[in-house]
C-alpha cells in the first residue's frame, strides 16, 4: 500500500456471514474522471477483497499517466474490466455503462477516492440481499480521521430543507435544525435502519433491481443522481437502508476538476431534481421560481470557501 492509504484500511476485517460468496456474485463499478493520487489506492482495496468477483472501472477521461496505471493494473488483475471510448459523459452515464457491463447479482458503486475496509463488501451485499428485490443500501462513508462524513446518511431533501442545509442556518437556528437533510451529527444507528437518502460514494443494490428502473437519471452530469435514485426507489416502493458497520474511508476533493464547477452541477441538478419530483402546477411553479437561490448558494459556497480558507 503507497502512504495516502495504507493508515485509511482496518487491521480486522468487518465479521461477515460466510454463505453470501455462494449465494450472489458481487461486481463493484467505480466511474474514473481526474481522480488524482487516491486512485491506485482505492483500486487496490477493491483488488484486495476476495468477495469481490469483478471490477468494473468506467474511464471517463484519464490522462495518459493515470490511464497507464489503469492499463497495468488491468494486466495483472483478470477481474478488473475497463469501459472506455465515452469521453466524459458524467457519472450517472459512467455508472450506467459500468452496471450493462456488469454480471454479478448484487452491484457495490464505489468512488475513486474511496478506500473499501476489508469485508464491508459482503456485509453491504447480504443486507441487500436479506431484503426485497428493490432494496437500496449505503455505507457508512468516513473522513482520514474516521469521523462520519457529510452525506452518507440524510433526510428528505425538499427546496426549503435544501436552501436552509446550504445556507448553513439550520446549524444556526435551533428553530430550523428540523430541516437539516444531513445526519452525521446524529448517533450512529446500532443496525441497518431505513434512511430517506444515502450517498452515492458507497452502496449497493441487485442489478435486476437497478436495471428495472432505468439506472441512474443520465440528465444529472455530476451529484444528485443518488439523490433522485434513492427517491425512485421509495417511490417504487422499494428500500432505501444505512448499514453503520459497511464502512469506506472517502478522502473527498482529490479530483483535479473546478470546486466551482462542481458545485454547480450540484445546484443544477438540486433544481432539476426539484422540478422533477413537484407534484401539482404549485410545487413546479415554486420549483422553478426557487432554483436561482439554489443554484446560488451551492455556487456560493466555494467562493467563501477560498475566502475562508476552508477546503469543505
Amino acid at each position: 500500500m503507497n502512504d495516502i492509504g495504507a493508515s485509511f484500511v482496518a487491521a480486522e476485517a468487518v465479521p461477515t456471514p460466510l454463505d453470501v460468496a455462494s449465494r450472489a456474485r458481487l461486481s463493484v463499478i467505480m466511474v474514473v474522471y481526474m481522480t488524482g493520487e487516491a486512485l491506485d489506492q482505492s483500486l487496490a482495496c477493491v483488488l484486495a477483497d476476495p468477495q469481490v468477483d469483478e471490477f468494473i472501472v468506467v474511464d471517463n477521461g484519464s490522462d495518459a499517466c493515470e490511464a497507464a496505471l489503469l492499463d497495468d493494473v488491468a494486466r495483472r488483475h483478470p477481474q478488473m474490466r475497463l469501459v472506455r471510448g465515452q469521453g466524459n459523459v458524467g457519472f450517472a452515464r459512467g455508472a450506467n455503462l459500468g452496471a450493462d457491463a456488469a454480471t454479478g447479482d448484487v452491484l457495490i458503486f464505489l468512488n475513486p477516492d474511496a478506500f473499501l475496509q476489508p469485508g464491508c463488501a459482503q456485509v453491504l451485499a447480504r443486507a441487500v440481499l436479506d431484503g426485497g428485490p428493490l432494496r437500496l443500501v449505503g455505507g457508512r462513508v468516513l473522513n482520514a480521521d474516521r469521523t462520519e462524513q457529510r452525506g452518507a446518511r440524510r433526510g428528505e431533501i425538499t427546496p426549503m430543507a435544501a436552501l436552509l442545509s446550504l445556507s448553513g442556518l439550520t446549524r444556526r437556528s435551533k428553530a430550523l435544525r428540523r430541516y437539516e437533510v444531513h445526519w452525521e451529527n446524529e448517533a450512529a444507528p446500532a443496525a441497518l435502519c431505513p434512511v430517506p437518502t444515502i450517498s452515492g460514494a458507497f452502496f449497493a443494490i441487485r442489478r435486476a433491481g437497478y436495471l428495472s428502473l432505468g439506472g441512474f437519471d443520465e440528465g444529472y452530469f455530476l451529484h444528485v443522481e443518488d439523490i433522485d435514485l434513492c427517491w425512485r426507489v421509495r417511490e417504487a416502493g422499494g428500500e432505501v437502508m444505512f448499514h453503520p458497520t459497511a464502512e469506506v474511508v472517502h478522502l473527498g476533493h482529490t479530483s483535479r476538476a473546478s470546486p466551482l464547477k462542481v458545485e454547480l452541477s450540484k445546484g443544477l441538478g438540486l433544481a432539476r431534481y426539484f422540478r422533477k419530483r413537484a407534484q401539482g402546477a404549485g410545487e413546479a411553479v415554486t420549483a422553478w421560481l426557487l432554483w436561482p437561490l439554489v443554484v446560488g448558494a451551492a455556487v456560493i459556497r466555494p467562493l467563501l470557501w477560498r475566502l475562508t480558507g476552508r477546503t469543505a
